[in-house]
């Protein structure tokens, strides 16, 4: 350090003791990434327990206290389509020790939502990504399709005669979907929307809808038990989540909608707390038996580091704005 020796000696004593007392902040800041964590870790769920976000924070928290040698919590805060718990952890401390477990409904709520309590994008700063997973394409047993191919033909043959299912208006179910009718581009099928997953499956094995893109876990139970009839899938090549179901795209070129889940803590999270977490999350999705568990419910374990992540992210809140203008699909 070079401090101008015709300063007067109270103004070069001063400067002396801000540089010494910079020194130590910035040792400070490598202190803190180093002694994190020094106490429990919350993983904000804002959904009840029992669903997909739930199921994979579950699972990735119980690992992540071992990798972290401190217990890591969860806390179901559901409400507003995921909105609250999220919006609570935006407004935390950005210390690392308060996170939140989303999946990509957090991006397609942006697009349809205009007064959100948390910016998805600055708000908030991305940890790691769990996994990725596509949807099911199923139809009701007497409908008159098998493939993908089949399905457009069959809608197309009777336009506005058939209606599709989802879980609410702008739910990620509408958005895949919509996204389809986008590509095929005259494709004229009634949205049905239900309160959850549970009535629109229901009302499909009635017939009361025909269509129902969703996640694996929501339908396959129903098509492996003969109730319901899979025609595709919507990831651009085959998946091993199910590997007999024929992707959409060769019908709809082009046509692809996954899910994703991760994790996210408050913006201005110190970058090597980011770091830590984000290192020891892909630790975990690396070991086998995390990824068997994943895919049994429906995911891909898909590691990504931060800035990816946060790309995606960006990304799908740009894509599906446009879609949302684009089909008019609006939030309750």
């Amino acid at each position: 350090m070079h401090i101008h020796s015709h300063l007067p000696l109270r103004l070069r004593s001063l400067a002396v003791a801000a540089f010494a007392g910079g020194l130590l902040l910035s040792g400070g800041a490598f202190a803190q990434a180093a002694a994190y964590p020094g106490k429990p870790v919350t993983i904000v769920v804002p959904y009840p327990a029992g669903g997909s976000n739930d199921t994979f924070a579950r699972q990735v928290a119980k690992e992540l206290g071992d990798e972290l040698k401190q217990p890591v919590i969860i806390d179901n805060r559901p409400g507003a389509s995921g909105n609250t718990g999220t919006g609570q952890v935006a407004k935390a401390a950005p210390d690392g020790y308060t996170l939140v477990a989303v999946s990509s409904s957090m991006t397609t709520n942006a697009a349809v939502q205009s007064k959100l309590p948390f910016d998805p994008i600055n708000g908030l700063a991305p940890v790691a990504m769990f996994a990725k997973g596509p949807f099911i394409v199923a139809v009701n047993n007497e409908f008159p399709a098998k493939t993908p191919t089949e399905l457009i033909a069959a809608i197309k043959a009777r336009p506005g005669q058939y209606n599709y299912a989802s879980s609410g208006s702008g739910s990620v179910n509408q958005f895949g979907t919509e996204l389809l009718k986008a590509k095929v581009g005259d494709m004229q099928i009634t949205h049905i929307p239900y309160k959850g997953m549970g009535p629109a499956v229901t009302d499909l094995v009635g017939n009361q809808t025909q269509l129902l893109i969703s996640s694996g876990p929501s339908l396959l139970p129903m098509v492996r038990a003969g109730k319901l009839r899979a025609v595709g899938i919507t990831s651009l090549k085959p998946s091993p989540i199910a590997p007999e179901l024929i992707p959409m795209s060769t019908a709809v070129p082009g046509y692809e909608f996954e899910l994703w889940w991760g994790l996210l803590a408050p913006a201005g999270t110190p970058a090597d707390v980011v770091a830590k977490l984000n290192a020891a999350v892909n630790r975990i999705l690396a070991k086998p038996e995390i990824a068997a568990n994943f895919l049994r419910e429906g995911a891909i374990a898909t590691p990504l580091t931060p800035k990816q992540f946060g790309a995606v992210i960006a990304e799908d809140v740009e894509r599906w704005k446009k879609l949302a203008k684009q089909q008019n699909i609006t939030a309750d």
